[in-house]
């Protein structure tokens, strides 16, 4: 993915996964939840601060004292961001978590089955919670995808009654963000996920959408191979940087 394109995405996702509370430092979004997941937690250095680069970083680790959270910041690794990871290395924090953009068209698939709606319901958040390691983590994420701005979609999948497999989507400059997609342990590989997608694509084309891009950890490797299967590509990534 060309620099350029990459930016104009990292603007959009900020966007796509609202906080609790965000400030601005110049074109840097301060991110502000109950201090659990990353994106909600961390400063997005997108574009420039309003102010030289150490006196910016100094001005992001006051806010969150402030906060009783620890400085985190997610710089994307592109050549716009190298001054400040380098003075951060500097400054002792190391990146961790390194995270993939994946970039991809609509999935045009099968999509029987899928119920959407405009807004997540209980049956959403159980499954959501429930196949979570961490349940606070967890909490803080399903807060975060009721506060997805429209116009936005909440897939699910019933087996027998029961919701087994989730996704959201919101569309935002021409771009649909997929999140939290989950499917109930004892129904994986069995191609719910590639439904799920599927019918949020069809949702974001009658959005105005014209490709997907969601966020998924490197290390989570049948995600990532899902993905690719379905025809996305690594636009670019990012890691967290953070002392200790």
């Amino acid at each position: 993915m060309k620099e350029d394109q990459a930016a104009e995405l990292e603007a959009v996702s900020a966007r796509g996964w609202p906080p609790l509370v965000c400030e601005q430092l110049g074109d840097w979004r301060l991110h502000a939840s109950r201090g659990y997941s990353g994106r909600g937690n961390a400063c997005w250095p997108i574009g420039a601060p309003d102010r030289p680069l150490d006196d910016a970083i100094e001005a992001v680790e006051a806010w969150y004292r402030a906060r009783s959270l620890p400085p985190l910041f997610r710089p994307a690794d592109l050549p716009a961001t190298e001054a400040l990871r380098e003075r951060l290395a500097a400054r002792a924090y190391g990146p961790r978590t390194e995270t993939l953009v994946m970039t991809g068209g609509l999935v045009a698939d099968e999509a029987g089955g899928v119920i959407l709606a405009d807004a997540p319901d209980s049956a959403f958040a159980e499954v959501f919670l429930s196949t979570a390691a961490d349940p606070e983590d967890a909490a803080e994420r399903v807060e975060a995808v009721r506060r997805l701005a429209a116009p936005r979609a909440f897939a699910r999948l019933e087996i027998e009654g029961e919701a087994v497999a989730i996704g959201a989507a919101a569309v935002d400059s021409g771009w649909a963000g997929i999140f939290g997609m989950r499917t109930l342990a004892q129904h994986r590989r069995k191609g719910l996920a590639r439904r799920i997608i599927a019918g949020l694509s069809a949702f974001a084309a009658e959005a105005g959408a014209r490709r997907i891009y969601l966020q998924v950890e490197a290390s989570n490797t049948p995600a990532i191979a899902l993905y690719e299967g379905l025809g996305f590509a690594t636009g670019y990534r990012y890691r967290y940087w953070t002392r200790g």
